[in-house]
C-alpha cells in the first residue's frame, strides 16, 4: 500500500504574514505542492491567524484539485468555519495561546465531550475528521469512541530524538527504537480498531523513512521543513525530493 503525502504550507503564510504583504501567494504555493505530486494540501487555521487566514481556506477550497485538510481546535468558531466551506478533513488539534507550534496530542479523555460533539457536526456535514493524538493506546481508542475516522500521531517526540547529536549511538539509539516501536504498535491498534492512520510533526528527510514503513500508516502531513528545502531548491522540487525519501522508506521495511 502507497502512503500519501500532505504538504503543511502554514509557513509559506508565515512569511508573507511577517510583512502583512501578499507574497509568497499561498494559492501559488498549493498549486506548485499539487503540480509536483503532493496528494494533498494541509493548513492549520489558528485562533490568532498568526500564518494561515480564512480567506486563505476559502481561496484553497476553490482553487485546489487535491485533498484540502485543515486542522483547527474543537470550539465553535473553527466549527462554523469549517460547516461554512467545507473542506475535505478536518483534523482537531490542540491550541495553546504562545505556543510555537502544537506541542503534542489533543487530550481526548479531558475533553471528551467537546471532541465528540464537534466530531458529531462535522461528520454531519460530510467532513471527514482526524484526531490528532500521542501514540498512546488510551487516546487511540477514545478517538474511536468518539467517533473520528482517522488519527493522526504525533511524531514530535521521534523527531526531537533524531536530531539529537548523539541519536545515531547508544541509548539515543534505544531511545529512537522505543519511539518507533510505539508508533508502531499505537498504528496497529488504531487499524485493529477500524481507523485509518496518519502520522506527522517535525519529520523531516532524514527521518522520515523509519516512519513511512510503518505499514498500517496510509498518509504523512509534513510541512516546516520541506518549506525550510524550498529555500534552497525550490517548492515543486522540495516536494519531489519528500516524496522520493518517503518511497524509499516505504521499500526498504526498515523496522
Amino acid at each position: 500500500m502507497s502512503i500519501r503525502l500532505n504538504v503543511n504550507i502554514d509557513h509559506v503564510a508565515t512569511i508573507r504574514q511577517a510583512r502583512r504583504t501578499i507574497e509568497p501567494n499561498v494559492i501559488s504555493a498549493a498549486v506548485s505542492c499539487q503540480n509536483a505530486g503532493a496528494d494533498g494540501i494541509t493548513v492549520h487555521l489558528r485562533q490568532d491567524r498568526r500564518h494561515i487566514q480564512d480567506s486563505d481556506v476559502r481561496l484553497l477550497r476553490t482553487a485546489l484539485n487535491t485533498y484540502l485538510n485543515v486542522e483547527m481546535a474543537p470550539i465553535a468558531e473553527m466549527i462554523s468555519i469549517a460547516l461554512d466551506i467545507k473542506p475535505d478533513a478536518v483534523t482537531l488539534v490542540p491550541e495553546r495561546p504562545g505556543e510555537i507550534t502544537t506541542e503534542g496530542g489533543l487530550n481526548i479523555q479531558e475533553n471528551f465531550d467537546q471532541v465528540h460533539e464537534t466530531i458529531l457536526k462535522l461528520r454531519s456535514a460530510g467532513i471527514f475528521v482526524s484526531v490528532f493524538v500521542d501514540p498512546d493506546l488510551q487516546q487511540i481508542e477514545l478517538a474511536r469512541k468518539a467517533g473520528a475516522q482517522q488519527v493522526e500521531l504525533c511524531t514530535a517526540k521521534y523527531s526531537d530524538l533524531t536530531l539529537m547529536s548523539n541519536s545515531v549511538h547508544g541509548e539515543g539509539l534505544m531511545r529512537i527504537k522505543t519511539e518507533i516501536r510505539r508508533l508502531r504498535d499505537s498504528a496497529r491498534r488504531a487499524v485493529d480498531l477500524g481507523l485509518i492512520v496518519a502520522a506527522g510533526h517535525g519529520l523531516t528527510y532524514r527521518n522520515v523513512a523509519a516512519i513511512s514503513c510503518i505499514t498500517e500508516i496510509s498518509e504523512l502531513n509534513i510541512g516546516h521543513n520541506i518549506i525550510s528545502r524550498a529555500v534552497f531548491v525550490g517548492l515543486e522540487q522540495a516536494v519531489r525530493e519528500m516524496i522520493e525519501a518517503i518511497k524509499i522508506g516505504r521499500a526498504e521495511r526498515i523496522i
